[in-house]
């Protein structure tokens, strides 16, 4: 290991952790009007009503699998009897559709903003950049999935993240990150890796902040009652009809 590994994947991560969680708390208290999406449904709807369903979903994906990948340990994948194999062709399959999905969406957003008028005028250039460093995080997560599964289906040997990135990822957590193990990946998984930390550092500084603000607790929520107005004296009142209960 070089020093360069030691301040890649031993110290830049902590800093990131710190960017991100400084900002955010930041963001929150000095910028809270700022905290949305500056949503421009208002100025065009046609592509919108196509792209961001499919920017959005197949993000949601792209998260999930992340989050299996990198905080299961491929030791309990192969204790429910998830071979290689099995588990290549599902990182393939859905890393490719969900991958697809999402960059096919954010370039239909990015041709929306650049050829609507009002729309585009209403981009930054932090909008730029963060569409800039998103799209360069999708293309490098989609070959690195072709690289590596895609390898392996194909009777080669591909790289197996699991035991390096994954590893190291995990080590995080603990405070004790496998520098070692993050340092044998590939240099396409590095890229990704380097790439990812950016996005996440740019994050509460950018739009994407308003993911913090996801309307989970709308699942949760009690049935809205409407209730009819008093009666008018001298109108017939509707008989009450049974509701949801």
């Amino acid at each position: 290991m070089t020093w360069l590994d030691q301040a890649l994947w031993g110290v830049l991560p902590y800093l990131v952790l710190l960017v991100l969680i400084g900002g955010t708390v930041w963001r929150y208290r000095f910028d809270k009007f700022g905290w949305t999406t500056r949503s421009s449904e208002l100025y065009e709807k046609s592509i919108l009503r196509i792209a961001s369903p499919l920017f959005h979903f197949g993000l949601l994906v792209v998260i999930i699998g992340h989050v299996v990948g990198l905080a299961v340990p491929k030791s309990w994948t192969e204790a429910v009897g998830v071979s290689d194999t099995m588990y290549h062709v599902m990182a393939l399959s859905l890393g490719i559709v969900a991958g697809v999905c999402t960059l096919v969406g954010i370039a239909l957003l990015i041709y929306r903003r650049r050829t609507n008028g009002p729309v585009f005028s209403a981009t930054t250039v932090n909008d730029k950049v963060m569409y800039l460093v998103l799209v360069a995080a999708i293309v490098a997560g989609l070959a690195t999935t072709v690289l590596s599964a895609g390898a392996d289906l194909a009777g080669g040997h591909g790289h197996d993240y699991r035991v390096t990135v994954s590893v190291w990822f995990r080590g995080i957590w603990i405070l004790h990150p496998d520098v070692a193990a993050m340092a044998a990946a590939t240099p396409a998984f590095k890229l990704h890796v380097l790439i990812g930390m950016a996005l996440f550092a740019l994050f509460p500084f950018s739009r994407l902040v308003h993911a913090f603000s996801a309307p989970v607790q709308y699942l949760f929520r009690p049935y809205i009652v409407y209730r009819s107005r008093d009666p008018i004296p001298g109108r017939a009142s509707r008989p009450a009809q049974r509701g949801w209960g």
